[in-house]
C-alpha cells in the first residue's frame, strides 16, 4: 500500500538516510497515527536492524524480544542479554562487522522498553554518545506513541541525550485533504459531507480509516467498526490510554471531566470540577495529554498563560464518550438508527467546530491572510453574559479581527432576525469588553454556505466545506 501525503516527513527520512554523517532521528505522535508504517514504507528493505518494545512487558520480556530480533537478523542464536548495556554492546558488535554503507537501526515503541529501573536510557546514551555518534554511516531511528515520554526523556532530555538528536518528526493526524486521498485510494467513495462526518468520528487516524469497507455506507461502517463487543475498536479507548500513560485512570479522569464542558476549561476550572486543591500533578497530566494529541490548549483573547483554555479534541475519544461508554448496545444498527436523532445533530455541531479549529490554515487561506501575521485564540465574556463566546478569534496585524462562527448543516444555513441580533450583540460585547479598536469581521464556517437574505449581510466572509479540504 502506497503512502498518502507525508511528503515533508518522507523527505526528512530520505535526507537523513542519504546524508554523510551519523543521524539520530526521533519520530513521535499519537498512537495509531502511522509512524511505523511511514518508516517502513519510506525505507523498505534498507533497515538493518529493527525491534519493537513489548506493551506492558517486563525488563526481561523486552530484552528477550531484543535478542530474538537480533538472532533473526544475524542468522545466529543470540543469548538473552542480562541488561541493556549488554544488549546495545551485542548490537554494536554486529554492526561493526558489517561492510561500509548506511546502517539503519530502528527502535520502535521505545518508551515501552524503558521499564522501571531498567537502565535503558543510560545504556542508549552510552551506545550513541560513546560510539554511534562517531560512525558516519549509522542512522538510528527511535519511535514512540507515548509522546510525553519521547519529549521528556529524549527530545528535551537534560541528561546524556541532551541535544543529541539530529532530526525529529512530530507526526500529526491526516488533514481533511489527506483523509480524502487516503480513503479514495482504498476504493471508499464517500462524498465530502460523509468524509467530514467520518473525520468527526475517527479523526485523521490512518489505522482507523484503514478499517473502512468500500462496500459499506458510512453508517454501516461505523456500526461495523465501533459497535458491539466484537467490533475491532470496541476496546480501543482503554487500549489507547493504557498504551500512552502509566496510571491511565488519572488521565481518563481529566479527559472525561473536560468532555463534560465542550467549550473547554481553564486549569482552575478543571481543578474545581475535580475537587482538587493541589494541582501540581494535574499540570503534568494536562501537558502529557496535550503532547499526545488528546487535548488542545487555546489562548484566551487578551490574556496571558493563566487564561489558557483546555479542550478535548481527540475525535475518537469524543465519539466514544458520547455514544458508547457505559452502554450495553445490542442493536447492531445502532448508528444507522441514530442517523436523524437530536442527540446526533447536537454532536455534529460540536464536532464540526473542532474540525474547523483543526483547519485554521485552510480558513486563513480562504480569507487570503496566510501572509498576514495573525494570532488565534478563543474568547468568553467576563461579565454576566457567560454564554457569550467565540470559539475562534483571528487577531490580525492588519487591524482586523475575524470572529468565526461554525455551523454544521445539511443545506445552506439561514440567518434569521433573532440570530442576527445575537451576532450583533456578541460583536458589540466583544468590542466593549476587549476595548479593541480593530475592525470586527464576522466569519461563518459552514458546510454549504449561507442563504442570501436581508440578515446575512452581517457576515463579512464565508468559509465552506470545500475550503476546508484545501491542502
Amino acid at each position: 500500500m502506497k503512502i498518502i501525503g507525508r511528503e515533508r516527513e518522507r523527505k526528512i527520512i530520505e535526507d537523513c538516510y542519504s546524508s554523510k554523517r551519523p543521524e539520530f532521528l526521533a519520530i513521535y505522535g499519537r498512537r495509531r497515527v502511522g509512524k511505523t508504517f511511514l518508516i517502513r514504507q519510506t525505507l523498505k528493505n534498507k533497515i538493518t536492524f529493527a525491534v519493537s518494545g513489548v506493551y506492558k512487558g517486563t525488563r526481561i520480556t523486552q530484552l528477550t524480544a531484543f535478542a530474538k530480533e537480533l538472532s533473526h537478523t544475524t542468522g545466529k542464536q543470540v543469548p538473552v542479554p542480562k541488561n541493556w548495556w549488554d544488549a546495545f554492546d551485542l548490537l554494536r558488535t554486529y554492526l561493526e562487522k558489517l561492510p561500509k554503507g548506511r546502517k539503519v537501526v530502528f527502535l520502535d515503541e521505545m518508551p515501552w522498553m524503558d521499564t522501571q529501573k531498567s537502565g535503558f536510557i543510560q545504556a542508549l546514551e552510552w551506545f550513541w554518545n560513546g560510539w554511534g555518534s562517531t560512525v558516519e554511516d549509522l542512522m538510528v531511528i527511535v519511535c514512540g506513541s507515548a509522546t510525553s515520554w519521547m519529549r521528556d526523556k529524549l527530545i528535551r532530555s537534560k541528561g546524556g541525550l541532551h541535544n543529541r538528536l539530529t532530526r525529529r518528526i512530530y507526526l500529526k493526524p491526516f488533514s481533511l485533504c489527506e483523509t480524502e486521498k487516503y480513503i479514495k485510494n482504498r476504493g471508499v467513495n464517500f462524498n465530502r459531507y460523509e468524509i467530514v462526518e467520518c473525520y468527526m468520528i475517527f479523526g485523521g487516524i490512518p489505522y482507523y480509516l484503514d478499517m473502512l469497507q468500500p462496500e459499506f455506507s458510512l453508517l454501516q461502517n461505523v456500526d461495523s467498526i465501533m459497535v458491539g463487543p466484537e467490533a475491532p475498536l470496541s476496546d480501543e479507548y482503554d487500549m489507547l490510554y493504557g498504551a500512552l500513560f502509566e496510571h491511565s485512570e488519572k488521565y481518563t479522569e481529566v479527559v472525561e471531566t473536560l468532555y463534560q464542558k465542550k467549550e473547554g476549561m481553564t486549569r482552575m476550572e478543571l481543578l474545581q470540577a475535580l475537587d482538587k486543591k493541589e494541582g501540581g500533578r494535574y499540570t503534568k497530566i494536562l501537558h502529557d495529554l496535550e503532547t499526545s494529541g488528546i487535548i488542545t490548549s487555546y489562548n484566551s483573547f487578551g490574556k496571558q498563560k493563566q487564561g489558557l483554555v483546555y479542550r478535548l479534541t481527540d475525535f475518537f475519544t469524543l465519539f466514544y464518550l458520547r455514544f458508547l461508554k457505559g452502554k450495553k448496545i445490542t442493536d447492531m444498527q445502532y448508528w444507522e438508527h441514530l442517523a436523524d436523532s437530536p442527540v446526533r445533530r447536537n454532536w455534529c455541531g460540536h464536532a464540526f467546530e473542532l474540525v474547523a479549529l483543526m483547519h485554521t490554515q485552510q480558513i486563513k487561506k480562504k480569507l487570503s491572510i496566510l501572509g498576514v501575521l495573525a494570532e488565534e485564540s478563543v474568547w468568553r465574556s467576563s461579565t454576566a453574559n457567560k454564554n457569550m463566546q467565540v470559539d475562534l478569534v483571528i487577531d490580525r496585524r492588519d487591524e482586523v479581527i475575524n470572529l468565526c462562527e461554525m455551523k454544521y448543516s445539511l443545506k445552506e444555513f439561514s440567518i434569521d432576525k433573532d440570530y442576527e441580533n445575537k451576532l450583533r450583540e456578541r460583536q458589540e460585547l466583544f468590542r466593549e469588553e476587549t476595548k479593541t479598536r480593530k475592525a470586527l469581521h464576522i466569519t461563518f464556517v459552514t458546510t454549504y454556505g449561507l442563504v442570501k437574505n436581508k440578515y446575512s449581510s452581517i457576515v463579512q466572509s464565508e468559509v465552506t466545506l470545500d475550503d476546508l479540504f484545501e491542502e
